[in-house]
């Protein structure tokens, strides 16, 4: 008998042939004699608030190994995760599944058929991590739960689908994303992880240094010109965007973004989806917009010419424009608008500011532990002298082994002045414009990342595979 499975109910210890179980306020007496007849025990209860006792279950439920059975598929569908039944094998699956998914903080669940079975991997802090292996038999149960569930067409297996599904775990209200393909050994699936009830971070909250927030504070609050951030996909763009729109949210303010696609709904800001189908672009979503009679536009991103040339017109006419594009560091910016044919009066005329970024993974603290580094480590990071501790994690159940848990963003913040607009005209040269910048204090993504080592937020192997690859 599973207490934990079968009635949703936490038990916490045995001592004298009395079961201490953990339950809601809502918990039904008639279960609990249920529990009292089938264990032959008695039940001293311990009664939780209904928030703490659904983030003591879903911890329970996802520390508990995922089963995989053999079964008949019964297309039914939970509201809440927690509270589901496991009836059927491929439900439980997918269940148990999505809630050590949403407990670990994963982004993505990816479901990869083989010609004997099939692997279950989770990205978390954007690395892969294999968590089961399902055999062929049950595979197929599994797709077709995940089917139902984002209304897609059980029946078709040879082309790509795509569907969403809006699930409740606990508190959590998840958005995810299905994307269905057909492989040689059968339908491989992927599902993105949206949480809904997750708040956007602050500009606090996104690891920048105290100099380098202000600076960042400075070009949101700039009245006209443009602002980009750079970096590879998966760089955490979008959400440094957001951040800056939070902080200059105002209702005296209209504020318009165009996106691909939509990740949070902001209160009291307008946004857009891009739809290239009916003929919705960044470039002619951009146009229409000035028509709105915006004060700060946000462009998910300036892909070509076309929508770079409608952004610095508009940031000319006096509009403030936020956009990312993707380059290796700030000053290429500059090099990747003039590619884009921008004639470099244009661009020293309306580039503001760049910051570009990556993302690290944070040492876990529940098994942070300090080291002193060596020679050959030091070296590596360009660092000459260092008598103090670098940290890293060992490793333990939270982080799945791996001894980093959550991610941090490093930067730099190249922030524009007349000269470097000067020099601009003159050379659209990524190297002059940071030899001009380093002489005004502008500092590195690698020297920011190596403060976050020292500081015991990153390790710097991580650093070093993120800044150096």
């Amino acid at each position: 008998m599973n207490i934990l499975r079968e009635y949703r109910l936490i038990p916490k210890e045995e001592e004298n042939g009395v079961l201490k179980l953990l339950v809601p306020r809502s918990f039904k007496e008639e279960v609990i004699e249920e529990i009292r007849f089938r264990t032959g025990k008695d039940i001293e209860l311990i009664i939780l608030p209904e928030d703490e006792f659904a983030k003591e279950l879903q911890e329970r439920l996802s520390a508990e190994e995922i089963r995989v059975e053999s079964g008949e598929e019964e297309k039914r569908e939970g509201l809440d995760l927690l509270l589901a039944q496991d009836d059927s094998p491929a439900v439980s699956l997918v269940n148990q599944v999505l809630i050590k998914a949403s407990t670990v903080g994963a982004s993505d669940i990816h479901f990869e058929p083989y010609e004997d079975e099939a692997v279950v991997r989770l990205r978390m802090d954007g690395v892969l991590h294999d968590i089961l292996k399902v055999p062929t038999s049950t595979y197929q149960n599994v797709v077709s739960r995940i089917k139902v569930m984002s209304n897609l067409n059980v029946a078709e297996r040879r082309v790509p689908q795509d569907g969403r599904i809006r699930v409740k775990i606990g508190s959590k209200d998840l958005d995810i994303r299905v994307s269905v393909v057909p492989t040689v050994f059968g339908e491989r699936v992927v599902l993105r992880l949206l949480d809904k009830t997750g708040s956007l971070l602050t500009l606090e909250q996104l690891g920048l240094s105290e100099e380098d927030r202000r600076k960042v504070e400075r070009l949101a609050k700039k009245p006209y010109g443009i602002v980009l951030v750079t970096g590879p996909t998966g760089a955490g763009k979008s959400t440094t965007l957001y951040a800056m729109l939070l902080y200059v949210k105002d209702p005296k303010k209209n504020i318009i973004t165009i996106e691909d696609p939509v990740e949070y709904q902001i209160k009291g800001i307008s946004q857009i989806q891009v739809n290239p189908k009916v003929g919705l672009t960044f470039a002619s979503g951009l146009r229409s917009v000035l028509r709105q009679d915006p004060d700060i536009i946000m462009v998910g991103e300036i892909r070509d010419s076309e929508t770079a040339d409608i952004a610095v017109h508009a940031a000319l006419t006096g509009h403030l424009v936020l956009s990312t594009l993707h380059t290796n560091d700030a000053p290429s910016a500059v090099t990747r608008l003039a590619d884009m044919e921008i004639e470099p009066f244009l661009i020293a005329s309306s580039l503001e500011g760049v910051i570009a970024q990556r993302l690290v993974r944070r040492i876990c603290d529940s098994c942070k532990e300090p080291y002193k580094p060596e020679g050959e480590e030091l070296r590596e990071l360009g660092i000459k002298e260092y008598e103090g501790e670098f940290f890293r994690g060992r490793g333990c159940e939270r982080c799945l082994g791996t001894g980093y848990r959550g991610r941090v963003g490093i930067f730099e913040v190249l922030e524009m002045d007349d000269e470097l607009k000067a020099l601009i005209i003159k050379s659209q040269d990524s190297n002059d414009i940071k030899r001009l910048a380093r002489q005004k204090g502008y500092r590195t993504m690698l020297e920011d990342g190596i403060e976050k080592v020292k500081k015991g937020v990153t390790t710097s192997s991580e650093l070093i595979s993120v800044v150096k690859s």
